[in-house]
């Protein structure tokens, strides 16, 4: 993954002292290649306020608009304690397995916090190769799910608790799990939860071409015989 960072002024000085920032070498974009083992999708905000008939308001999101985080474009701002830093993020290459950890937690000096914007995904072929640069040689971007984590209830410690969605790929059935308690489950259904980690594996695309000289190979024996 590639990371392009730069620092942004205080927004507290004045327009003379940022211009003057912006023209350091500290204030300039930089770039650096990282490994990663998951990637961290940050949901919007919820909303504060109830609806006309006094119900909480239950936001929904495209996993794409998520996943636009990574398209090496869209930036991101990191606050510190005195400066803030713009982020973007490019894949250089797809792995064979990806895990989506959905930021859903936050904690204060109280208590932990839960966003409960739903996540709208399709359990199979999510392209990904917005997130490549441009030319990649990458043939197989598409990813289907094949399991899918889910947290229920009170996030603070000692409450809530995990249910767990998994594809059998023999027989192409989903199944959700909790503790011991296994049922079979439609794939519909697993949309409609609160996503927190997923995992997915690359669809890979068949090589028509060795096939096809296989089989030609063997018209040739059987012709020779």
């Amino acid at each position: 993954m590639k990371i392009f960072s730069r620092k942004i002024p205080s927004p507290e000085l004045n327009e003379e002292q940022k211009q003057k920032l912006l023209k350091t070498e500290e204030y300039q974009e930089k770039e650096q290649t990282s490994p990663f083992r998951y990637l961290t999708l940050d949901l919007p905000a919820a909303p504060l306020y109830k609806d006309e008939l006094e119900h909480n308001i239950i936001p929904q999101v495209p996993l794409s608009s998520l996943l636009a985080k990574f398209n090496g474009s869209t930036e991101k701002e990191y606050k510190g304690k005195r400066d803030s830093t713009m982020k973007r993020f490019l894949l250089t290459k797809l792995p064979s397995y990806l895990i989506f950890y959905i930021k859903r937690f936050t904690t204060n000096l109280f208590y932990t916090e839960k966003n409960p914007t739903i996540v709208n995904f399709p359990v199979k072929n999510i392209d990904l190769s917005d997130c490549l640069p441009p030319g990649s040689d990458q043939v197989d971007t598409c990813y289907d799910l094949i399991a899918n984590v889910v947290h229920d209830g009170d996030p603070n410690a000692g409450k809530g608790s995990y249910r767990v969605h998994i594809l059998h790929q023999g027989s192409n059935q989903w199944y959700e799990m909790q503790d011991l308690h296994v049922v079979d489950i439609l794939p519909q259904m697993i949309t409609l939860s609160e996503a927190y980690i997923q995992i997915w594996a690359l669809r890979k695309s068949e090589k028509p071409a060795k096939n096809g000289a296989k089989a030609s190979e063997q018209a040739t024996k059987m012709e020779t015989n």
